[in-house]
């Protein structure tokens, strides 16, 4: 989404809102694109900043879509 700079200013907790669950917000100056919000994590990411293991994890794309499944194989058996 395009913010201009005054519409940025008051509404800042929005913008920082969205740029985090939404992806980078573009802001505009006199009708041209100035600035980029975006979430600390793709700014690390995108500057290779090193991260915690944490913060790698808060990081990763969704998974939802990643299709995984168990295997029914339960192993060998052991005699005790």
């Amino acid at each position: 989404m395009n913010w201009q700079v005054q519409e940025a200013k008051q509404r800042f907790s929005e913008l920082v809102e969205r740029a985090v669950n939404d992806g980078p917000q573009i802001v505009t100056k006199h009708g041209r694109p100035t600035v980029v919000v975006l979430e600390i994590g793709e700014f690390r990411r995108l500057h290779g900043v090193p991260t915690d293991f944490k913060e790698f994890l808060l990081t990763m794309p969704p998974l939802d879509d990643l299709e995984l499944e168990r295997s029914d194989d339960l192993g060998r058996e052991i005699e005790f």
